[in-house]
């Protein structure tokens, strides 16, 4: 019964940290240098999930449930005219040109919502687990 309760938990900090990474991708979508100040156009992440939760205590709980595998970055830009901007290109074929990260806030936010519901879901499959064990435990009384 307990690994039904760490299935759900994995995948609720999983969720957790995709949408910590999806409002972070909203937040810089007009970044155009990074934290020093240097021209470097954020670059949006991408969360990418695996079977299994390494932080289980035991070989089965390592077997059960979803991890964050990695954060990756995509390397896109897109590029916006703006020739009186200090961040334009000065030289080569995109001259006047800006680079913007390649951040879709649509996009965005339907990721946020995908993300907010499959944490509900582990919520809701958590909450019927706990219900079960407080039955199962009711019947042994």
């Amino acid at each position: 019964m307990y690994g039904a309760l760490d299935i759900s938990v994995s995948g609720m900090i999983a969720q957790r940290t995709r949408m910590d990474v999806i409002a972070a991708n909203i937040a810089n979508a007009d970044a155009t240098r990074d934290a020093k100040g240097n021209l470097s156009p954020y670059k949006r992440r991408t969360v990418h999930f695996a079977p299994g939760d390494p932080a289980a205590r035991n070989e089965q709980g390592r077997s059960l449930g979803v991890h964050v595998a990695e954060i990756g970055q995509a390397a896109s830009y897109r590029k916006r005219w703006d020739p009186s901007s200090p961040d334009a290109q000065t030289q080569g074929p995109d001259t006047g040109f800006v680079l913007f990260p390649d951040i879709d806030s649509t996009t965005e936010q339907v990721n946020s919502l995908i993300a907010q519901r499959a944490y509900e879901a582990n919520i809701a499959a958590a909450e019927a687990t706990k219900s079960m064990m407080a039955q199962a435990l009711r019947l042994i009384a």
